[in-house]
């Protein structure tokens, strides 16, 4: 995964961010190669990038309890 900011990142496709209580934003974006995105919307020229596959690999594994331990 790469970790990166770019002021005003270009090309990246991001869907309707989603906030949780407190408005706590995150949103996933795709660019025109296929990779993905997860950014914060509280410092929006800074994401995290990788494969999807990548993406899909990790938001199963929250699914399936991986991060329950930071809650």
């Amino acid at each position: 995964m790469d970790v990166t900011t770019t002021p005003h990142a270009v090309g990246i496709d991001w869907n309707e961010a989603f906030c949780s209580e407190g408005a706590n934003c995150f949103r996933f974006g795709l660019d025109d190669s296929g990779r993905a995105y997860i950014g914060s919307t509280l410092a929006p020229d800074e994401y995290v990038s990788d494969s999807v596959e990548a993406l899909r690999a990790l938001i199963s594994a929250v699914k399936a309890g991986a991060a329950d331990h930071l809650l």
